[in-house]
């Protein structure tokens, strides 16, 4: 695969049933927060009800690479939040797993369930840095296919896995739960603190779109997936529902059928889901912002560091001020395995350069276009603030400010304010 990003198509098995998208934590701390600070109509009784939701949800003890053999203290709960920001920068793993299990309807057959089941896959793997200034966020996308080493796990019945020397990133939540991700991530990523974490499922999904009143997407041409159940047509579509749950997970429908156009797809999906939140009609409608509050908090399983509403608030506080071009969509850069034309493995020369960014605190500027499976729309000329980077144009590079880091140009994505539209399938019909 060059530099670009273009290399042999990745052909996977057949992708019916995978790849919900795991909603930027943004999404969930922002509808929280408003719906405390800025709906007081409401407030009392979104508070009450999310905080329940929060705390009689299942939630899992992370442990980090740094923590590894110790007993960590145990993690003080509050109902209620202060609006007070979370201190300092942070970092959340947000994973989607394909399970079936519980999720019913199209998903209930024995079929689906032998697919998957139980803990599931994480099929889609997301980690939100949020700089310690709180003037910029990073979301980087992990392939699916992404063959890593995986670190030792704490088994969910007890003791430790062995550590593997390489294997598929979607292996490492079934190997050991939500942990197990964290830790994975951590090691690739060279840090220790990925201190949150949560896990979603299809039905979460279905009703973050539900409550928003559904999400337009666009379409440079018509995708048409029989796996997934999809037909739109080219243009501007607003999804919501099993509709949105199969546009995230279409694979087949986009541009060469590989997992790495999925990834800009779902990019195109969460950023129109980000301007859609961030309107003034989901703002200044205080319904719809609980709606979207207990849809998320409902369909959640979370770390117990994020067990009560004050952190969610707290990173709402840190999250809100940060303008839509400074939170930044990235692939990780990848390169085909040398072994498997069907894997993926890190750019050595990429992949360094965005660890390093994270490592360090910086915000990151895209110097490519966006990810296969989509193209700038043509209104799409987002301007940055003052003393921030220049948006990237569909070809060129950006040029960063003192302090910023410009990515390789493997690292494809988007800025959330930028409107980018899928490519249908080129083709490369589904298997």
């Amino acid at each position: 695969m060059s530099e670009s990003g273009r290399g042999p198509v990745l052909r996977h098995a057949r992708a019916a049933g995978r790849h919900p998208l795991a909603l930027a934590a943004k999404i969930v701390a922002s509808v929280v927060s408003v719906a405390v600070v800025s709906s007081l109509g409401i407030a009392a009784i979104a508070v009450a009800d999310i905080s329940h939701n929060v705390q009689t949800n299942a939630q899992v003890h992370l442990v980090q690479q740094k923590d590894v053999g110790q007993t960590a203290p145990p993690v003080t709960k509050t109902i209620e939040p202060e609006a007070t920001a979370l201190a300092g920068e942070f970092n959340v793993l947000l994973v989607g797993t394909d399970t079936r299990t519980g999720q019913g309807g199209q998903f209930d057959s024995k079929a689906e369930l032998r697919a998957s089941s139980g803990a599931g896959n994480n099929d889609v793997t997301m980690l939100l840095h949020v700089n310690a200034a709180h003037t910029a966020a990073t979301v980087v996308s992990f392939p699916r296919d992404l063959v890593i080493p995986i670190p030792s796990c704490p088994s969910p019945k007890g003791g430790w896995y062995s550590a593997m020397s390489a294997q598929m990133l979607n292996t490492s939540l079934t190997y050991g739960g939500l942990t197990c991700p964290v830790l994975t991530i951590e090691k690739l990523i060279g840090i220790d603190d990925i201190n949150y974490a949560a896990e979603i499922s299809f039905d979460g999904v279905a009703a973050m779109s539900d409550a928003v009143g559904g999400v337009p997407v666009c379409l440079a041409t018509p995708i048409n997936d029989p796996y997934v159940g999809l037909n739109l047509p080219a243009g501007t579509s607003t999804i919501q529902g099993q509709q949105a749950l199969q546009f995230l997970r279409s694979r087949h429908g986009v541009e060469d059928g590989s997992d790495l156009a999925r990834i800009s797809n779902q990019q195109n999906f969460l950023s129109s889901l980000l301007r859609t939140i961030t309107s003034a009609g989901t703002l200044g409608n205080p319904i719809k912002l609980y709606q979207l509050a207990a849809a998320a908090t409902q369909n959640m399983t979370l770390s117990d560091t994020m067990g009560d509403a004050k952190t969610m608030v707290g990173m709402a506080v840190a999250l809100k001020s940060i303008p839509l071009s400074q939170i930044t969509f990235v692939q990780y850069p990848v390169l085909t395995d040398p072994t498997n034309p069907n894997r993926v493995v890190p750019d050595t020369y990429g992949a360094p350069i965005l660890a390093k960014a994270i490592q360090n605190d910086q915000p990151v500027v895209l110097s490519a276009t966006t990810g296969r499976g989509t193209e700038l729309a043509p209104s799409s000329t987002p301007s940055a603030p003052a003393g921030a980077a220049t948006a990237p144009p569909a070809t060129g590079t950006a040029t960063a400010p003192p302090g910023d880091v410009t990515l390789s140009k493997n690292a494809t994505g988007q800025t959330a304010d930028q409107q980018t539209c899928t490519k249908g399938v080129t083709g490369h019909p589904g298997e």
